[in-house]
């Protein structure tokens, strides 16, 4: 067991913790029977209060048991950050299925693959997405749609701007296959009995691959209580948390360090369902929001707003997040103005949010942390798999409650993605690092091919899968090329195919409409041929770290 952490371990927090062996939905069973009118959401000044919350969670998941939901189905969730997401969560949840988180920026391509990789028959969906999900029905294994509009839950008038899509009103009428929000809820259908323990699957979120499409996690309620159990606890979070939540819920950390773990304390969620940084400065002046998980660039912007003194955010007593390194000169910025040091975090979906943070008394800048409660973490050569100390770059590994117990229908990589050490299933990161003396690790690169863009991950491999399906392109290699504000940004190099002259703009195009926004190339270079190995390989790294080096000139 890794050990060396604990000298900077915190204060009154465990080193290890039993968890619950409940149903995810029993957080808030329990949240509604405590704090039956205590907000669970507060939505742009709107309030849903525990008790809502709760009530119509199980009056969804008893329609979702009429639409044909049986225990381990699995339900896709299309939605941007909403009330409608939360209660959709618990309501898959409560009918004693699977939810699939689907990132809202996924388009034709993309839900395709989901709906036939899981089998969904049923998908919660949001208003502004209807248009993608509809050709999907009755094409493939999805029977039937439930859509709402996010309006629909601005019970009270606001002052606030609101995003387009939030304005967006219910359509009167529906496709085939397609059924309201409002009218599932006011059927009353009785859920069915809860059935499904901590063993059950709970969430697949998928985690884009290196070799083409994404790969579902497979977590269990156990796995999923667990970062939302750990992360509450190494806050010490109690039931005054109100927490500011802009990074969306369909991935890991919002889904962990946001929602569940608030839930779970029974506190509350002022949510956004897209980022603007005066609306949030206004949110955490307004509601005393004391706590905000985000991606580091939403700090960088917040604060480069002009106007920001104009907004009081002394309420902030805890701030912090991953995705992306924090710039020294921003936490530096956020100190002076809140006496707050910004506390950094690492983990995957396949650990389900966070496997390493800093402690709170001791947090160091562009550092993982240390392993959380419970987690063992080695570094490892990636070759030889011998263990590795204090300095030496190798792959980090780590076990603990929240790791994965696999890839979805996918027993080759699940074998893969583990190694076992001392007796112990060890996950493989993929991610190149070390620690120091004191326990605390430290990012140095991927073993992996990845693109970081402002905390999404983009896999190249799975993007150019998509684009060879361009008529137009015979041959494309996805790269990263530097970005002042997001890191880094994704460019396609691309041979045509024989007689075909397409454009940038008509490739670039057509990728938006193929696949997700953050994955698109925003530059395409055309070139006759792309560099291979001897034996055939596309030498990406070359093109690479040419990209690189002519950006630096």
């Amino acid at each position: 067991m890794f050990d060396r952490h604990y000298q900077v371990w915190p204060e009154l927090v465990p080193q290890h913790l039993e968890l619950p062996a409940t149903n995810l939905f029993h957080n808030i069973t329990v949240a509604a029977l405590r704090y039956p009118e205590h907000p669970a959401i507060i939505y742009y000044g709107s309030t849903i209060s525990y008790r809502q919350l709760h009530q119509e969670a199980e009056a969804l998941a008893g329609y979702l048991q009429q639409a044909g939901i049986a225990a381990g189905d699995r339900v896709l969730l299309y939605m941007q950050n909403s009330p409608q997401y939360i209660i959709g969560f618990f309501a898959i949840l409560r009918a004693n299925a699977v939810v699939v988180p689907v990132n809202p920026m996924n388009r034709s391509a993309e839900l395709a693959y989901l709906i036939e990789d899981t089998q969904a028959k049923v998908a919660l969906c949001a208003e502004e997405l209807l248009e993608y999900m509809v050709p999907q029905v009755a094409v493939s294994h999805l029977k039937q749609v439930i859509v709402s509009a996010y309006s629909e839950y601005l019970s009270a008038p606001t002052d606030l701007p609101l995003p387009e899509a939030v304005q967006l009103p219910p359509t009167s009428s529906c496709p085939a296959g397609v059924s309201r929000w409002q009218a599932a809820l006011a059927a009353a259908c009785p859920p069915p009995p809860l059935t499904t323990g901590p063993k059950d699957l709970a969430v697949i979120p998928y985690s884009s691959g290196t070799t083409g499409n994404p790969k579902g996690c497979a977590h269990t309620h156990h796995s999923v209580m667990a970062t939302a159990v750990y992360g509450a606890a190494w806050v010490n979070a109690q039931h005054d948390l109100v927490h500011l939540v802009s990074v969306p819920m369909f991935h890991v950390t919002g889904m962990q360090s946001c929602m569940n773990s608030t839930l779970y304390v029974g506190g509350t969620l002022v949510v956004m369902t897209r980022w603007d940084r005066k609306v949030a400065a206004e949110l955490i002046q307004r509601h005393q929001v004391n706590t905000w998980r985000n991606i580091s660039t939403m700090v960088v912007d917040m604060l480069s707003d002009p106007d920001i003194d104009q907004y009081d955010i002394s309420s902030l007593r805890g701030i912090g997040g991953g995705g992306a390194a924090m710039p020294a000169a921003v936490a530096h910025k956020l100190q002076a103005k809140t006496g707050l040091v910004y506390m950094e975090g690492y983990g995957l979906s396949e650990t389900m949010a966070a496997t390493h943070a800093n402690p709170y008394q001791a947090c160091k800048a562009q550092c993982l942390g240390i392993p959380s409660i419970g987690v063992d973490s080695r570094v490892i050569n990636v070759d030889t798999l011998e263990q590795l100390g204090p300095g030496e770059t190798g792959e980090i590994v780590m076990a603990g409650e929240q790791i994965f117990q696999g890839y979805w229908n996918n027993p080759t990589a699940t074998a893969d993605a583990f190694i076992e050490l001392d007796g112990k299933r060890f996950f493989r990161s993929g991610d190149l690092g070390y620690y120091n003396e004191q326990g605390y690790f430290f990012l140095v690169d991927r073993v992996k091919r990845m693109i970081n863009a402002s905390g999404y991950k983009v896999w190249p491999a799975e993007v150019e899968s998509m684009m060879y399906a361009h008529p137009a392109i015979r041959e494309v290699c996805v790269i990263s090329m530097p970005h002042p504000r997001r890191g880094e940004s994704v460019k396609a190099v691309v041979v045509p195919a024989d007689g075909e002259q397409p454009s940038e703009e008509e490739i670039i195009s057509w990728c938006h409409a193929t696949m997700a926004a953050y994955k698109c190339p925003v530059v395409i270079e055309f070139a006759n041929s792309i560099p291979r190995s001897g034996t055939g390989k596309i030498m990406w790294r070359q093109l690479q770290e040419q990209e690189w080096a002519n950006a630096r000139q």
